[in-house]
């Protein structure tokens, strides 16, 4: 596979205002497409915002009208802002396009630049990004002195954690002890070449989160590798690991055509 490059949009101080990235990421997109660059990632944080996939219902956006951006990526609803690594990656796939083994192949260089830092971390069925598995159900502490198998989350299709405390916050999810999203990933494949990526929580207010559905998911929260460690881990430290597996993983990747399934009879 072609040499992967990276391009850095700004950290810190100089986080992108997320229009402007969009902005940028279809322009390396037409130039991919044109063949006039090589596959290429941007990387960069964010100022704080909400954007929403197609997918994404009204009922997990903001109760309080804080703005979104839609975008027209996969996925639902999530948060970009400080203390976050995002990265864009703009890569010209083989036709007919395989967008999970994509998705699959980003996982595996987030797992593996988690493991550096010493957290594991894993995929869950049906869910894209990678997550801190919680425990046991029977041996989670109880929320609000009720058994987790009444948990309402589960068994409630109206109910509403936003509107009950802080017992039941994406960002608490840690000390429930219960599954929770480290990075969130949410593509989009135009013309054979992807456009948005992912964002792994390195050290940000995870409060953020709790004013969506995050993901869509109302039964497991978010965490970061800061948390996780119980130290702070900074996006300087991770950066040069992330790119590392990146290149890794993209770079030596077998790209294969997915294969089509002959239709019965035909």
């Amino acid at each position: 596979m072609a040499e992967l490059g990276f391009v850095h949009l700004g950290f810190g101080p100089e986080s992108v205002e997320y229009t402007r990235a969009w902005e940028e990421q279809r322009r390396v997109h037409a130039a991919r497409f044109a063949d006039e660059i090589e596959d290429t990632c941007l990387l960069l944080e964010h100022l704080p915002v909400y954007t929403a996939g197609r997918r994404t219902d009204p009922s997990e956006r903001p109760l309080d009208g804080t703005p979104v951006v839609d975008v027209d990526r996969g996925g639902k609803i999530t948060w970009h802002g400080p203390g976050q690594l995002v990265g864009y990656p703009i890569m010209k796939l083989p036709r007919p396009v395989d967008v999970v083994a994509h998705v699959r192949r980003l996982e595996e260089a987030l797992i593996r630049t988690a493991a550096e830092f010493g957290v594991e971390t894993t995929r869950v069925e049906g869910r894209s990004g990678v997550w801190v598995l919680g425990d046991p159900v029977e041996e989670r502490p109880t929320i609000g002195g009720l058994s987790l198998e009444f948990d309402p989350r589960l068994h409630d299709e109206e109910f509403d954690a936003r509107l009950n405390g802080p017992e039941y916050a994406p960002s608490n999810a840690g000390q429930r002890r219960e599954d929770r999203k480290l990075a969130a990933i949410g593509i989009r494949v135009a013309k054979g070449v992807t456009m948005h990526g992912f964002a792994i929580n390195v050290n940000p207010d995870s409060t953020w989160f709790d004013r969506i559905i995050p993901c869509g998911i109302r039964d497991a929260g978010v965490t970061s590798l800061s948390y996780e460690l119980g130290r702070e881990i900074t996006i300087a430290e991770v950066l040069p690991v992330a790119e590392r597996h990146l290149k890794d993983v993209l770079e030596h990747a077998e790209l294969r055509p997915r294969e089509i399934e002959p239709v019965a009879g035909a």
